[in-house]
């Protein structure tokens, strides 16, 4: 005897189901009918207990539409599933992510790679402008001449060992001698008309005129007393210099440079060294100098020797200055380079060593220490004039200028012309 529900009987669960249909028209979707786990209807005779006695009752189920009763439909046929919700699979709704907006992220990366370019130029300038050690006060110089047209740098080089220890002193040659002398001095004039590098000989004769003392503030009067220029240096130091030449020239120097011994090798060494064209053997003792003729990469070490070397040389103090003018010239053009300025590995350690080196006056700013450099530049690769200051013979030991080729070379650089006097 079969005690299960009679809708549970195998000839019973409706027309053709599970055995196909003899029909010719396919079957169309059934909607099963709802079951109800319960107590069965009464019926005659005994009958087994009800299904799921004892067992807690589940809720019913109902249609796709919330709706109870005897007509169950899942939404199966409808293309819908059980579980709701995202995700991906059979029968779900995928949204399309929306495509990237190019213009908007070229825009937002370009703001922000010239965001942190600013950034990182303006923190440079003051990194960099905060290192001059700005020391010269040409306020204190006078009776100055007029300013003329363009700008006029006096450019030292000199013998400091400020801050160079026992062992730098014996690898550079520069010996132990106290206080600083100037070893080699020049005139840059920029304008319209190109650069002129002028060097002025140490060993040039000059008159001392009155002047202020820079440090004292008191006045000197001047007494027609003559001496080697550098002696200016010697005894008040760049103001008196710049008093000096300005006195013996009528030309007017805007801005002062002065450089040492120590701080002159680092920045070579710092730019990977500088390509020389040696114009013959040299072996100078004195200076450390050992080279042999034709084009070799000079080091710190060498550079320096280089263009203090004056007693190996046949024309003496004259033919030094002009190795110092085309070694200096070689420099700025090694500076200036786009392997320097555009490699950060080169360009910050270059800034450094230049920058804590370099004394100047209270006015110069970095723009005028970067024309300087270009000019200096510009003289290496022939677009400008390198000169020594025009010589007529000798005093008391000492050179002495061509005074009529002087005035005419101080007019000409004084209203920007093209120099047409030559130097020796």
């Amino acid at each position: 005897m079969n005690d299960w529900p009679e809708g549970w009987s195998g000839d019973n669960r409706g027309s053709g189901y599970g055995r196909g249909s003899a029909s010719a028209r396919p079957e169309s979707a059934r909607v099963m009918r709802q079951v109800r786990r319960g107590t069965p209807p009464p019926g005659p005779g005994p009958s087994a207990p009800p299904y799921g006695a004892g067992v807690p009752q589940q809720p019913s189920y109902t249609d796709g539409q919330g709706h109870g009763g005897d007509g169950y439909d899942s939404g199966y046929n409808t293309g819908q599933v059980y579980g709701g919700g995202g995700g991906q699979g059979p029968g779900r709704q995928v949204r399309d992510r929306p495509a990237p907006n190019w213009r908007r992220r070229i825009k937002w990366t370009a703001i922000t790679v010239v965001t942190v370019l600013v950034v990182t130029t303006v923190g440079t300038y003051f990194w960099a402008d905060s290192k001059l050690n700005r020391e010269v006060d040409l306020s204190k110089v006078i009776e100055r001449p007029g300013a003329g047209e363009g700008t006029n740098y006096l450019i030292v080089g000199s013998d400091s060992r400020e801050g160079m220890t026992d062992e730098q002193k014996k690898d550079l040659h520069t010996g132990s001698a106290e206080g600083k002398r100037t070893d080699s001095m020049m005139i840059l004039h920029t304008g319209d008309n190109g650069a002129t590098l002028i060097s002025l000989p140490r060993d040039s004769d000059v008159e001392i005129p009155s002047f202020v003392g820079s440090e004292s503030g008191k006045k000197y009067p001047g007494t027609g007393r003559h001496t080697k220029l550098n002696a200016a240096y010697a005894e008040d130091g760049p103001e008196l210099l710049v008093r000096t030449i300005e006195h013996n020239t009528g030309l007017r120097l805007d801005h002062y440079v002065e450089i040492g011994f120590a701080g002159f090798a680092n920045i070579v060494d710092a730019v990977g060294g500088v390509e020389m064209d040696i114009p013959q053997d040299i072996k100078d003792k004195k200076s450390g100098a050992d080279f042999k003729k034709g084009k070799q990469t000079l080091n710190g070490e060498e550079a320096l020797a280089f263009v203090r070397t004056r007693y190996a040389l046949a024309g003496s103090d004259l033919d030094r200055t002009k190795n110092q003018q085309k070694f200096l010239s070689a420099l700025a053009s090694q500076v200036a380079t786009p392997s320097t300025v555009l490699n950060p590995f080169k360009l910050y350690p270059t800034m450094g060593a230049g920058l804590d080196s370099l004394i100047v006056d209270k006015d110069m700013g970095l723009f005028d220490l970067a024309s300087m450099f270009w000019a200096m530049k510009n003289v290496s690769g022939g677009e400008g004039t390198s000169m020594n200051m025009p010589i007529s013979g000798s005093v008391g030991g000492n050179l002495k200028w061509d005074d009529a080729k002087v005035k005419k070379l101080v007019e000409e650089l004084k209203n920007d012309e093209k120099v047409t006097v030559s130097g020796n």
